[in-house]
């Protein structure tokens, strides 16, 4: 009998997380034959953007077609789009728009993800962590509904779209080193920079977020995608650019590994995993 195909599933907010956060886990992953499939929840709509959006009509295209550029550098077998819009950070006027994502109905979320769920049929899921890795009220509702979603795709009694219930075996949390967070900290206060007006806009509290602490549970060693994870941040010209000197020192930095707290298995892993397909049966 010819073996089943791995699959993994990323669940996340904006075109470009997959590539900032993950790409050399989905880098080395589709190298080794998995199917990796992306459910992005908007098109970044209220990202930076040059002037004339490189050519494009709108912001959204233009990063639609960043993260379709990214998806074949990296070797996604596919990217779904949920079709809400982008949000901006706590109290952005872009919060209150109809479609905006941390203004929609968890529930609804949800059930839209849990389709993909049951239709992909994944052995693993990875969504961002708790507070959405630097507190962006688009990446908390995705990890909210997400985490709701994998637990309804699960349940045989919920109707989802004709689709048979599934349950993956594994639920991951995009997250890393608070330890390396407060290096990060002490860096720019010695480069002159105010941690707590960090980002293009100076709305990221970097300070904030070191107060937020999750166990790491598995680290992936990405060193030999790394240039896979360039190119593919290569694709994403628009939001690259926007991270500065001390930003592309950080990728540098952390180049070499992409970390998870393993939240489905509930009960910790004995030692630290080095492989999200670990214990898969």
């Amino acid at each position: 009998m010819k073996p089943e195909t791995l699959k993994l599933l990323f669940v996340l907010a904006h075109p470009d997380d997959e590539t900032f956060g993950a790409g050399g886990t989905i880098a080395l992953y589709t190298r080794r034959g998995v199917a990796v499939h992306l459910v992005c929840a908007t098109r970044g709509e209220v990202g930076e953007a040059p002037p004339g959006y490189r050519g494009y009509a709108s912001i959204a295209e233009m990063r639609e077609a960043e993260l379709k550029c990214a998806a074949e550098v990296l070797g996604l077998d596919a990217v779904h789009f949920l079709g809400y819009r982008d949000s901006g950070m706590a109290g952005s006027p872009d919060n209150s728009h109809p479609r905006a994502l941390a203004a929609a109905d968890t529930a609804t979320v949800a059930r839209e993800i849990a389709r993909y769920l049951r239709e992909f049929r994944p052995h693993v899921v990875v969504t961002f962590d708790p507070i959405g890795g630097y507190l962006h009220p688009d990446h908390i509702a995705t990890h909210h509904a997400t985490v709701r979603a994998f637990h309804l795709a699960a349940d045989a009694r919920e109707e989802i779209g004709g689709l048979p219930a599934h349950r993956a075996q594994k639920l991951y949390y995009l997250t890393f080193s608070r330890r390396f967070l407060r290096a990060v900290i002490r860096a720019l206060r010695l480069f002159g920079r105010d941690p707590r007006k960090f980002g293009t806009n100076q709305d990221v509290d970097i300070t904030k977020i070191a107060e937020h602490d999750f166990p790491i549970h598995a680290t992936i060693s990405v060193g030999s995608a790394a240039d896979v994870k360039a190119k593919a941040i290569a694709c994403h010209a628009s939001q690259a650019a926007g991270f500065g000197g001390i930003g592309r020192l950080l990728q540098r930095m952390i180049a070499g590994s992409e970390t998870y707290m393993r939240a489905i298995p509930e009960t910790p892993p004995a030692r630290m995993e080095r492989d999200l397909f670990e214990g898969i049966k």
